[in-house]
């Protein structure tokens, strides 16, 4: 029998990056969790991962840590992977699922132009995935692994809570699309794009803007994060897929 997969997911206490974690820990893989400042929380997930995991009846006792780093830091990012490979022995995928916005009115260029809030996003939505295949890259060569980022559907549409985080999602897909040719053949590296996730920052969008997105989606409904979630494991499982960027928005976008 092949040895467990061995999984980092940043941003991962809570949300999207949770809802990954228990569908890797049910599939039976190892899994690393990075978290900001709520270490109770990262805690708390980790317990939950041993106990749903097929894992928890082996003598192992590494299946599922958690490493606080800062993403917006390349020295965090960097510490991040050599203490996951330290603890874990190898590394086979990367679920970089880190990212910063702050709600703006979209159609309201003098809302956008905040210089702050732009560099923040640049940095968040795609120096630190940079930064973190690279810090990653050598183990992922070993593995032949892959590297799988959150996008955003206000990527690939222009939309969302801000200019600032629609062009940057939309450069951090073709961030992606670039890491896939330079980092072949070796390591295979995909994007997923949500639409609205109805998580704690999601419901920080008004009312009638969600049941506005809800009507104009052909399923009449969001997807989960669950839904993303089961995304991310077919890019990990898949051996013939790189390069790509699948959005999960119910029909929003057709």
């Amino acid at each position: 029998m092949s040895a467990p997969l061995v999984v980092l997911i940043t941003g991962g206490s809570a949300g999207l990056g949770a809802a990954t974690a228990r569908v890797f820990a049910k599939a039976g893989m190892r899994v690393i969790i990075n978290y900001s400042t709520n270490e109770s929380r990262a805690n708390t997930l980790i317990e939950q991962l041993h106990q749903i995991s097929p894992l928890s009846k082996t003598k192992e006792c590494q299946n599922f840590v958690s490493v606080r780093a800062d993403l917006s830091k390349k020295s965090d990012i960097e510490h991040l992977v050599t203490e996951s490979v330290s603890q874990m022995g190898k590394l086979d995928a990367v679920f970089s699922n880190g990212g910063w916005t702050a709600i703006q009115d979209f159609n309201d260029l003098d809302d956008n132009v905040d210089e702050e809030m732009w560099d923040k996003c640049w940095n968040m939505n795609v120096k630190s995935h940079l930064w973190l295949m690279r810090a990653a890259k050598k183990y992922l060569d070993e593995s032949e692994g892959v590297f799988i980022t959150t996008a955003s559907l206000a990527g690939v549409r222009p939309s969302g809570s801000s200019l600032a985080y629609s062009v940057t999602k939309a450069a951090q897909i073709h961030l992606a699309k670039s890491l896939a040719v330079i980092c072949s053949p070796r390591i295979r590296v995909n994007s997923v794009s949500p639409g609205i996730l109805l998580t704690d920052w999601g419901l920080k969008f008004p009312q009638e803007r969600l049941d506005s997105a809800m009507a104009k989606a052909q399923l009449k409904r969001f997807a989960t994060v669950e839904d993303v979630a089961e995304q991310v494991l077919c890019f990990v499982r898949s051996r013939s897929v790189t390069g790509a960027n699948a959005v999960i928005d119910a029909g929003w976008s057709l």
